[in-house]
């Protein structure tokens, strides 16, 4: 499913059918922004029954190129993460 498709899933929902397309998809960019600048920052954000979006830093560590089978320094980095919460988990 892409964004088009999720915002037409919203607004055909039978309890958001007052809400329009634009409206919808508004408020995902919105919800997208605000958990981005919340992780960003250190903050996580925890959807009871979905899941938790935090920052993870990664420490540096040796690899190897598969090319050439040269060593090489990977840097340390931060990543965002997502855990799903048990009642996702319990789904599948």
């Amino acid at each position: 499913m892409n964004k088009k498709e999720l915002v037409e899933a919203i607004v055909s929902e039978k309890n958001l059918s007052h809400i329009s397309k634009k409206d919808a998809d508004s408020f995902i960019n919105a919800y997208h922004e605000i958990i981005k600048k919340t992780v960003k920052k250190g903050d996580d954000v925890s959807l009871v029954g979905f899941g938790t979006f935090t920052k993870i830093k990664r420490a540096a560590r040796a690899g190897v190129n598969p090319a050439t089978g040269e060593k090489i320094k990977i840097k340390a980095k931060t990543l965002p993460k997502f855990r799903p919460g048990k009642a996702w988990k319990e789904m599948f």
